[in-house]
């Protein structure tokens, strides 16, 4: 009997497939079009980054351009150790050919000029009395009535300034006080109108990781923004005592000087003051004076034109480890006295070479910068109590700050007049130590005849012509007090002893082994 077999799925759909397209066919006389389904394409909520544009609208009418005149020749790129300062400085190679400045510098005279007038000698030479334009920079309203925040290395040269306002008005400004050793300076415009100024920020709150606005003039551009984060707080660059620079990544160029940084309220966390740049131009490293440190320096500009400081009178050097065990401080902190001014404050108070300043009020000192920044805080007059570590032990002395002379003198070494001939055997326990030494003509200590360069005293930098004038900061004539100092320090446990070093550009401390030696 035949049984009829069932068809495969195969077999259905294709059937039906086929009957599908017939019946399409028969009822449009043309193929089918193919309809093809395509998935969603992808999207991501991206995340909300902050935008700049409000704090920018904000603060822009209180930031100006500064344009400064004088009577001398345009001042040149100061730029060191790959540090630029001079953002004031004209950059002329990195003006177009067109630009104003760079026309006028090629008429009369001034960078990339000398050739033209050579050629056109009718113009002659400029006359004393003409001002020139010699730098450019930036600054920012403080006051409603025209007071302004820019950097001293933009106006210290100036004769005349004009400052522009982000619509362009150009108003004349006046010269109010500058500060060399904080690079600021304040300038005034005399105006009948209310000018948009901006706050200082508390920038024991600004944190490494934070985002900052930077505006200016880089180049003579005009107003221009740029962003960053803060980089690095409490910044070293070797400028001077008082370094305490904010580090941002913001691009920072010439012509920004003086021109502000802002945190995202428009508050003012820096003065854009210099940048690391080996080739002269923005690699992404920029240093900003901290509002701390420019509000009151500005303060006191615009109260009386200038800054009165503490003063403490004495030269200092950090404490290295091997100082400190030399000394027998338990760890590398404080600022070694390495002399006291004649007639200082700290002289008259008992401060010697050789103390180390721990702390001043009870509030600790880690080293000279930090020093130089709690006395010069102060107010002269004030009284001060201050710790110190001399010859093994805790002290203290009680002084009144001094005024911080316009011009700080080195402090001269009071020679002694006696002399002692170094015996040959004195001079090879020296050598030892790896110095050989001489009796000095002033007799002022001893002379250091030759040093070896595989030495302790060589590779901590002691030079053939150098004089030893203390160790452990007792007074030698000659090898053999040395070796005394040295014997006195062992019975004590010391492995280093500490050595005065005066050369001609002024003395410091080095403290060299001695456990090493018989």
């Amino acid at each position: 009997m035949f049984k009829p077999s069932r068809p495969s799925l195969k077999t259905v759909l294709q059937t039906t497939t086929v009957a599908g397209l017939a019946a399409v066919m028969l009822s449009t006389g043309i193929p089918a079009a193919v309809n093809y389904t395509f998935a969603a394409p992808v999207k991501v909520e991206a995340p909300q980054v902050p935008s700049f544009a409000d704090v920018v609208d904000a603060v822009s009418p209180a930031v100006v351009s500064v344009r400064v005149q004088s009577r001398a020749n345009p001042v040149s790129d100061d730029a060191s150790n790959g540090f630029s300062f001079d953002f004031g400085g004209p950059g002329f190679d990195q003006l177009p050919d067109d630009h104003p400045l760079k026309r006028f510098f090629r008429e009369f005279g001034g960078p990339d000029g000398g050739e033209r007038r050579a050629e056109r000698p009718h113009l002659g030479k400029p006359g004393p009395g003409r001002l020139r334009p010699t730098a450019q920079g930036s600054g920012f309203f403080i006051t409603e009535d025209g007071y302004l925040v820019t950097n001293n290395h933009v106006v210290s040269d100036g004769s005349a300034f004009t400052v522009v306002l982000n619509d362009g008005t150009e108003l004349d400004a006046k010269l109010i006080g500058k500060d060399s050793r904080t690079d600021l300076a304040v300038l005034k415009v005399d105006d009948k109108r209310k000018f948009t100024y901006v706050n200082w920020a508390d920038d024991s709150k600004v944190r490494v990781g934070d985002w900052v606005v930077a505006v200016g003039n880089p180049f003579g551009l005009g107003g221009t923004v740029t962003s960053g984060i803060v980089s690095a707080r409490g910044r070293d660059i070797g400028s001077g005592p008082y370094d305490d620079y904010l580090q941002v990544d913001a691009a920072v160029n010439r012509g920004n000087s003086g021109g502000p940084t802002f945190n995202l309220s428009g508050e003012v966390v820096g003065i854009n003051t210099a940048i690391f740049s080996p080739s002269g131009g923005n690699v992404g490293i920029a240093f900003a004076i901290p509002a701390s440190v420019a509000k009151d320096v500005v303060a006191d500009l615009m109260k009386d034109g200038t800054v009165s400081r503490g003063w403490l009178g004495v030269q200092i050097q950090p404490v290295t480890k091997d100082i400190a065990d030399s000394l027998g401080l338990a760890e590398a902190s404080g600022a070694l006295v390495i002399e006291p001014q004649a007639g200082s404050p700290g002289e008259k108070a008992g401060i010697k070479k050789g103390d180390v300043v721990t702390a001043v009020n009870g509030e600790t000192v880690k080293g000279p910068r930090e020093l130089a920044r709690k006395i010069g805080a102060l107010r002269p007059g004030t009284s001060v109590d201050v710790s110190l570590w001399r010859d093994g032990k805790a002290t203290s002395v009680k002084l009144e700050v001094g005024t911080l002379p316009q011009e700080e003198q080195q402090a001269a070494a009071d020679p002694d007049q006696g002399q002692e001939d170094t015996a040959p055997a004195s001079e090879k326990a020296l050598a030892d130590l790896g110095v050989t030494v001489s009796p000095s003509d002033d007799g002022n200590g001893v002379t250091i005849s030759s040093v070896d360069p595989e030495s302790d005293a060589g590779d901590r930098g002691l030079k053939e012509g150098e004089k030893i004038v203390s160790v452990n900061n007792q007074e030698i004539k000659s090898a053999d007090d040395i070796l005394k100092v040295i014997a006195d320090a062992r019975k004590d446990g010391r492995t280093k002893a500490l050595f005065q070093i005066q050369a001609e550009n002024g003395s410091r401390f080095v403290a060299l082994p001695i456990d090493a030696q018989g």
